[in-house]
């Protein structure tokens, strides 16, 4: 039995132009225009849009599922319905689990327990060097062939210029990508947030732009030398944009991501020791903002990611200084951009989908992101008109951990479809 969706408008086209989307064996089999005259529903499922819209489904490449070893702050279980709940039907997770994820037994955990207990699509990285030390390569071959698809050592930084440069050396060989948390940890030590407004007030050590550039800079210029696809997590800093420009200019592989948080919030924004506003990296100058804005409108910066990285109240409750970094984001991220961005008219809904569906399938080179006949039945439907207030109690992560508490947003995804079956809804 196939599914019919019903009186949706797809993402690329105009609002008046409502499509019937015919599913099955978990691929779009045909998309027909509403207008023709009403598809034969009968020995059918049907999903009712009711007008809204119907989108590929969203993309995060840069989220933390924190299982296995930190299972109470969030699990493959909690984490993926909260996906699912966001609009997020392929989500790629970071390594920094404990054990981490460089050895092929941690990967296949990992995608078994997807298997059996995730609700969306999850696809694992593997480390670039053994126990994320930077101190030796782990088995890059070995990983890949499990199923990972790139190296990272995200949560640090490669320190050793000679280890980074042997890392995208062997991924070069194999054809997979380099994703690098950029951070020199001599310039961070002791901080909690940027050098800026909010420091200066606080009499808090700040941390500087240059921690995070610095090693944008060399890692470009490792790329340029080994030839790999090399993708730059989270900017933040205006000097990151500045480099990673430039290196496309003259032709480098260089991709880049950018976290709602960052186009959204400045330091100047946080209300006080609040460590629910506290992640790495950290909220920025306005000019930084103003910068990774315009990174992303011009394609320097080619994707969005969430970066959600739940942490338990108690954690949180240690206060700026010594709480952990961090944020959840996959239950705001849409409506956050598109209230931000779509509704106040700067950005085009088709922009903001490209940057959540097509262009990290293209930027990772993967078959997912495309609303087409033939495609996977990846599917969002998004109610782009009802307003609801972010309200951490209702979140499906284990993680509350929010700077956008009572915000009121539009946009909110009600029912997400992976493969053709449903996997969360959410209906009025």
């Amino acid at each position: 039995m196939g599914t019919w969706i019903i009186n949706g408008w797809l993402g690329s086209g105009s609002r008046t132009d409502l499509r019937n989307l015919y599913i099955e064996n978990g691929r779009i089999v045909s998309l027909h225009d509403a207008k023709a005259g009403e598809p034969d529903l009968n020995n059918h499922e049907v999903i009712d849009a009711k007008g809204r819209l119907v989108s590929a489904g969203l993309i995060d490449m840069h989220v933390h599922l924190r299982e296995p070893g930190f299972e109470h702050k969030e699990t493959i279980a909690t984490g993926t319905r909260s996906a699912a709940r966001g609009g997020f039907t392929t989500i790629a997770c970071m390594p920094n689990t404990r054990p981490v994820i460089d050895t092929v037994d941690t990967v296949r955990y990992v995608l078994d327990k997807a298997e059996t207990e995730g609700s969306v699509r999850v696809l694992p990285y593997g480390c670039i060097t053994k126990n994320q030390l930077g101190r030796e390569l782990t088995d890059f071959e070995a990983l890949k062939e499990a199923g990972v698809v790139g190296y990272t050592d995200d949560g640090v930084g490669v320190q050793s210029a000679q280890m980074m440069k042997d890392g995208m050396a062997r991924a070069a060989s194999l054809g997979m990508p380099v994703i690098a948390h950029c951070e020199d940890n001599t310039l961070v030590e002791g901080s909690a947030v940027t050098e800026g407004a909010f420091a200066r007030k606080h009499g808090l050590k700040g941390i500087p732009n240059e921690s995070e550039a610095i090693h944008v800079g060399r890692d470009i210029l490792l790329a340029e030398a080994t030839g790999v696809h090399y993708h730059v997590c989270h900017v933040s800093t205006e000097q990151s944009v500045r480099l990673i420009r430039h290196a496309k200019q003259v032709g480098i592989n260089v991709t880049a991501e950018v976290c709602p948080h960052h186009l959204i919030l400045s330091d100047e924004d946080i209300p006080g020791m609040d460590a629910n506003w506290k992640m790495n990296p950290p909220l920025r100058t306005p000019q930084d903002v103003d910068a990774v804005i315009e990174g992303i409108e011009d394609g320097t910066i080619d994707i969005l990611v969430t970066d959600h990285a739940p942490h338990s109240e108690e954690e949180k409750a240690k206060g700026m200084q010594l709480a952990p970094f961090g944020i959840v984001g996959f239950e705001t991220a849409f409506p956050l951009m598109y209230t931000k961005f779509v509704l106040t008219g700067k950005w085009t809904l088709e922009f903001l989908l490209d940057k959540m569906t097509v262009k990290p399938a293209e930027v990772f080179g993967l078959s997912q992101g495309k609303l087409e006949v033939g495609a996977v039945a990846d599917l969002t439907i998004i109610d782009l008109d009802t307003e609801k207030e972010v309200n951490p109690d209702e979140f499906l992560s284990k993680g509350r951990n929010t700077p956008f508490t009572g915000w009121k947003l539009k946009g909110w995804p009600v029912h997400t479809i992976v493969e053709g079956r449903t996997v969360w809804t959410e209906w009025e």
